[in-house]
């Protein structure tokens, strides 16, 4: 189809008037067509038959054969480095077990001109600044199927860099070039480290305007001591200025929440800084797939431009719900909606609904990231939750909480923020004599305002004995956030660093401490293979006569959110006597991952990686006792490095409407198990996981 086009665009279609000439130069443009794509063995053959009416039939036979691969790549001429090691640089290469991915054995003459200037730069980045290319033989074998590359070269001489001078017009002081400078004389020449040092000036005047500035890196070679005197000259050109800032493809996002994003101004002169600095900062906004900008020169002003953000926008609104039964919990009814670009203003709302005849969880937040001019951000919450039978991811007992308060964010750097909120929390528990696990019977009559209950039974004649406290308390809440990610989901590059210290203040029923430390980092790799390590530190510790944290602000591990293979929140102590978790009150996490490379339209959607986890929960410094299953032998759950968890496996991330999928298969490397004469508990392993949460 795309064939018949082309024929009809250069005048060969039916109805036209017939051009031999024209026949043989699509003859000659298909045949140039397919050795561009490496199939040099075709053969096209046109064929024209006379019809009555003075009419002609064109008959064009393609057979294209088989794909040329490359057989051979010599260098001839290399003595000082091993061929093996300057064939790596390159992006043609011989066949190998990753050609039918990366398509690198097939030859093209525009992938060989940038093939033979890395093998210039090999050279004279290491100091060889008379290196010569001689020729390329390019040689195709008779039956056109396979391809030898030859290369001569000249290496030359070693040189070293004997005087580095400034010379041009200032705008910056000379003295703060020189310092950008990251050569010296007496070095070894190196052509990569002679343009770091070019386009650090020519940053550094783009940061005052000179948006245009030329740095011109000029050598002279003294051959006899195989030395070079290199000379910048500097021409910064009219500082440029910015008249209009647009945005083009946000038709959902106010133009508002894109401009204070921005860190270049209009009026301001242009600085290149600014123009990344805004980029990324829209890039991060979690309802934002991608941006780029253009700058436009303005017809007639050769000192102002208009500067043009393209984006292109992501999901922003997660809405999810369902209906289900079980026999634990009878009916069920649960949906959440969460928008992080609520009509368009970049607020965040929040909603989450679970309902049931012995669970009701309901949860609302509202965050506002510009409540002043000065991205103050402020976000209030309030969960209620009322279960009346706990099996989860706890000990069975129930529980009725409370929690509101207001949170505020405020930056004190580009990407630095402190946090500081309250938290008041109400609530009641509820454990069973039979029913409940001992710690959580021994945390209830110890803590807060304990009671009894002694309730009977009519079907059993039993009398069943019930624990419960009632507390209220107010945690203060500090931190610290850095975060210099190139974007918020699907990161490849930057870090983030948050820390967290929360207490509770005087007057409070129960009394502890937490504190959080989370470090994530991603390192880029070649052709866009990825490195990421989290790690985090979980802690609290109880405060005065209050015996230990309440259960549930303990902290649990287990599944996609820490050790992978080791089924979720289910790592840690176990209470007694159902081997249930607990929780502790220090969690270590550390996922470290390798992130393949994905195709481009898949980059922002989605993400296959390799992990290695290692974590593990541990309870230490509390009053709480635990115990094996035959319920005498005492466990101890004191943090030790013996005991940390540690898993490998693949995992996959995909971003849909509903939410943030991600799947994982992981095998457990050192799972503990149990003690066949009931002395200890084991480790439960899950090979497949899958969860959905929101993505933003």
């Amino acid at each position: 189809e795309d064939l018949q086009k082309s024929l009809r665009n250069v005048g060969l279609a039916t109805g036209k008037t017939f051009d031999r000439s024209v026949l043989e130069d699509v003859t000659q443009y298909l045949t140039d067509q397919y050795f561009a794509r490496g199939k040099y063995g075709v053969k096209i053959d046109s064929h024209v038959e006379e019809e009555a009416g003075n009419r002609v039939k064109i008959k064009i036979e393609i057979k294209e054969g088989a794909r040329a691969k490359i057989r051979q790549i010599n260098i001839v001429g290399a003595t000082r480095f091993p061929q093996k090691e300057i064939l790596q640089t390159l992006e043609l290469k011989t066949p190998n077990w990753l050609s039918w991915y990366r398509q690198d054995d097939r030859y093209s003459r525009e992938s060989l001109q940038g093939d033979l200037e890395k093998v210039r730069n090999f050279y004279m980045d290491r100091g060889y600044a008379n290196f010569q290319l001689d020729s390329t033989q390019v040689a195709i074998a008779p039956e056109k199927e396979d391809i030898f590359i030859t290369v001569n070269i000249d290496e030359g001489q070693v040189y070293k860099l004997a005087q580095i001078k400034l010379a041009g017009t200032f705008v910056v002081p000379q003295r703060e070039l020189e310092q950008l400078l990251v050569i010296h004389p007496g070095a070894t020449f190196n052509r990569k480290l002679i343009t770091l040092s070019q386009e650090l000036m020519q940053n550094r005047m783009g940061r005052d305007g000179y948006a245009f500035a030329k740095v011109e890196p000029v050598p002279t070679a003294d051959n006899a001591n195989h030395t070079v005197s290199l000379t910048f000259f500097l021409d910064p050109g009219n500082r440029v200025y910015v008249r209009n800032i647009s945005f083009s493809g946000a038709n959902r996002i106010n133009d508002e929440v894109l401009r204070r994003e921005m860190r270049q101004l209009e009026g301001g002169w242009l600085s290149n800084t600014s123009l990344e600095r805004s980029k990324q900062r829209i890039q991060r906004l979690p309802y934002v797939k991608s941006v780029d900008f253009e700058t436009t020169p303005v017809a007639g002003s050769p000192d102002l431009v208009d500067v043009n953000y393209k984006i292109e926008e992501g999901p922003a609104s997660q809405l999810s719900g369902g209906i289900g039964y079980s026999e634990t919990y009878k009916f069920m009814l649960n949906g959440s909606y969460a928008d992080a670009d609520f009509l368009g203003t970049g607020e965040r709302i929040a909603v989450n609904l679970n309902g049931g005849a012995f669970q009701k969880v309901y949860s609302v937040s509202h965050t506002n990231p510009y409540t002043n001019i000065d991205n103050l951000q402020r976000t209030i919450s309030v969960t209620y939750s009322d279960v009346t039978q706990f099996v989860s991811s706890s000990s069975t007992f129930s529980s009725r909480t409370l929690s509101l308060g207001p949170t505020w964010a405020y930056p004190i750097a580009e990407t630095m923020y402190i946090r500081a909120g309250a938290a008041f929390d109400s609530s009641q528990l509820l454990t069973n004599q039979l029913s409940s696990a001992l710690q959580a019977q021994q945390w209830v009559q110890q803590n807060g305002h304990p009671y009894s209950r002694l309730a009977h039974d009519d079907v059993t004649n039993n009398a069943e004995v019930f624990y419960g406290t009632n507390f209220k308390s107010v945690e203060l809440v500090a931190g610290w956030d850095w975060d210099t990610r190139n974007r918020t989901l699907f990161a490849d590059r930057g870090m983030r660093q948050s820390l967290s210290f929360s207490v509770t203040a005087p007057g409070s029923d129960v009394k502890y401490w937490i504190g959080n430390y989370q470090f994530l980092k991603y390192v880029p790799l070649w052709r866009t293979f990825a490195l990421s390590f989290f790690d985090g530190v979980d802690y609290g510790a109880p405060l005065g006569s209050t015996t230990a944290i309440p259960p549930f602000r303990q902290f649990y591990g287990g599944g996609p959110d820490s050790v992978r293979g080791f089924r979720e929140s289910r790592l840690g102590p176990k209470d007694t006597p159902f081997g249930n978790p607990y929780g502790g009150n220090l969690r270590i996490t550390s996922q470290n991952e390798l992130i393949f490379p994905m195709p481009a339209k898949w980059a922002q959607t989605a993400r296959v990686s390799a992990f290695f986890d290692v974590g593990n929960v541990f309870q230490t410094g509390s009053k709480l006792k635990f115990y094996g299953p035959d319920r005498v032998t005492p466990e101890s759950y004191r943090f030790s490095t013996n005991a940390l968890k540690r898993s490998f496996g693949v995992a996959v991330q995909w971003l849909a409407p509903l939410g943030l999928f991600r799947f994982s298969f992981g095998v457990p490397l050192n799972a503990k198990h149990a003690d066949p004469l009931g002395r200890s508990w084991g480790d439960e392993t899950e090979g497949f996981q899958f969860s959905v949460g929101n993505a933003f």
